[in-house]
């Protein structure tokens, strides 16, 4: 596994790229409301960038159609904006955003609530933002990629959800996808360790029922097997001395 530790000044284009990705995902949180469709979001998230002049991480990706990825409700991570799907009171849904700017890459997730969600929609929203919070928190020169997945996975299943193991987060820099990966659950102690310099992007991907998830015919969205809400949540971490950095803030 070949991993790139960043300087201080790559470090500091990857904060600016995450500025402009925490930037366009509070716009498209205010546009979130019963009636809007994903493709408002993704032309609003869009029309922010051109204006910006900045590139989208995920347009052309591999042939992905569009600037944000949007899953709804069940849609686990990669579903497609679309005019068709009219976003409802009640729903959830996930808004993942990368950029490049400079030649380094942002990446970062939000899940919102669409109007007034019930109790375990809200309590799954709670407990992935926690889980986040709990891996970022594991986060120091000599800890492990295991203390990271434990933390995550320790706060999702105490919370009585499940922890997706399909995907997973990654390393992040001049590639939207470096080394390592970085599952979201795992043994404290295990795994590589991690070093000032590493730049990862920590993505828990949290269902309310069970983990299996299965990719939809359009080759891109990920759903729960079971039809069970999933949330995601995501931040582009430094590795620092003192600890973890968040470059998406």
């Amino acid at each position: 596994v070949a991993v790139v530790l960043k300087s201080s000044q790559e470090i500091e284009k990857m904060r600016r790229a995450g500025r402009v990705v925490r930037e366009v995902l509070e716009l498209v949180r205010a546009r979130v409301r019963p009636g809007a469709t994903t493709y408002d979001l993704e032309k609003a998230a869009e029309a922010r960038l051109n204006e910006l002049g900045v590139k989208a991480a995920f347009k052309g990706y591999h042939g992905f159609p569009c600037v944000l990825c949007t899953s709804v409700n069940s849609e686990v991570v990669h579903g497609i904006p679309s005019p068709k799907r009219v976003l409802k009171e009640g729903d959830i849904v996930s808004v993942d955003c990368g950029v490049v700017m400079d030649g380094y890459y942002g990446d970062a997730a939000i899940t919102v609530p669409v109007g007034a969600i019930d109790s375990k929609a809200e309590k799954l929203l709670k407990i992935t933002e926690e889980s986040l919070k709990a891996g970022i928190a594991a986060v120091r020169p000599g800890a492990t990629l295991g203390d990271v997945g434990a933390a995550v996975q320790g706060v999702v299943e105490g919370g009585g959800f499940s922890v997706v193991r399909d995907f997973v987060g990654h390393g992040i820099g001049a590639a939207m996808h470096e080394d390592p990966q970085v599952p979201n659950f795992g043994e404290a102690g295990r795994g590589m360790k991690l070093r000032a310099g590493m730049v990862i992007a920590i993505e828990p991907m949290v269902n309310a029922g069970k983990p299996d998830v299965r990719v939809l015919k359009d080759g891109w969205t990920a759903v729960t097997d079971d039809g069970s809400m999933s949330a995601h949540f995501e931040q582009t971490v430094a590795v620092t001395d003192t600890g973890a950095r968040i470059l998406t803030e």
